[in-house]
């Protein structure tokens, strides 16, 4: 799991049934009467033995870790399922909870873990739709719905500013895109990067990846490359963006590190890509971008 976090305006957080449709056609025959009664048995059956595991399975109790760590993360998982299947009051209610920072002109939440910000495909809730509740909540019923500063991918977690009024918007979006924000995440890596501090500069450009799982990724396309142990430069693709990332590795161990990231520029998916392509060691838990030609949980050597 990713635990990045976001330094924004100054402001620090830590922190990234089955359905059963059966359909009867009953025909006028008589001997299809007895079987249209045995099906509906069947299914019957059947959909009250699924109901009864699905019963099982919320009433079956996950065993508690002993470990505090292993526990935690236990409970920050239960909590973020639990957002992404409750009413918008009640996730209105909990981001007012984690409200770090308030003013006339901002709001500053702690975004959970797995909420997207976003709505698009399989996407039941997300902080958009819930600003107008939220400023209800704050505000009184006759409030105008807060507008978003800027955005952070569903696995982040971290500070995420919102706006009263939709010129304070543009105007924080002004610093965001002028990089007079200083943003900086944390975020847990397999693998320690050699060396421990240093600052990743390649071009980031979005390519498809062929195979039985077609898909697009973000990848690198340097300016550079080695030719018999000498470096000559490399065409680069018209569609690469320059792509900068400051990174210093703050704890490790054997076979992971917790690392500081500042983010120079802002290139989709810049962060993941530089640390698994750019430096070998993916984030945890980021199954897109720990393989090139595949999309597959990530594989971790214990």
């Amino acid at each position: 799991m990713a635990a990045p976090s976001c330094n924004a305006l100054g402001l620090w957080v830590r922190g990234s049934g089955q359905c059963l449709g059966s359909r009867f056609i009953l025909a006028c025959q008589p001997f299809c009467s007895s079987a249209a009664a045995s099906g509906t048995l069947n299914a019957q059956r059947l959909a009250e033995k699924l109901r009864s595991q699905k019963q099982e399975q919320k009433t079956r109790k996950q065993p508690v870790p002993t470990n505090p760590v292993q526990r935690r993360v236990q409970e920050l998982v239960r909590f973020t399922q639990q957002l992404q299947r409750v009413h918008p009051n009640v996730l209105a209610k909990a981001l007012s909870r984690g409200i770090v920072h308030q003013d006339k002109d901002l709001v500053v939440i702690n975004k959970p873990y797995g909420l997207p910000v976003h709505g698009g495909p399989g996407v039941q809730l997300c902080i958009s739709d819930v600003l107008p509740i939220l400023a209800k909540m704050l505000r009184g019923h006759k409030a105008e719905p807060l507008h978003l500063c800027h955005r952070l991918d569903k696995e982040t977690t971290g500070v995420m500013v919102l706006a009263w009024e939709k010129e304070m918007a543009h105007q924080v979006q002004e610093l965001f895109r002028t990089r007079q924000v200083v943003k900086k995440y944390w975020a847990i890596a397999v693998r320690v990067p050699v060396p421990s501090a240093g600052v990743v500069d390649i071009p980031i450009v979005e390519k498809e990846v062929q195979g039985p799982q077609q898909h697009y990724k973000m990848t690198l396309s340097p300016g550079y490359r080695m030719d018999n142990g000498k470096m000559v430069r490399a065409r680069t693709s018209r569609n690469a963006h320059v792509a900068v990332t400051q990174y210093q590795v703050l704890s490790s161990t054997l076979s992971s590190a917790l690392l500081e990231l500042q983010p120079i520029t802002g290139i989709k998916h810049q962060l993941r890509v530089h640390l698994s392509f750019g430096l070998d060691c993916p984030i945890l838990g980021d199954h897109k971008y720990s393989d090139w030609n595949k999309l597959a949980p990530q594989v971790i050597l214990v």
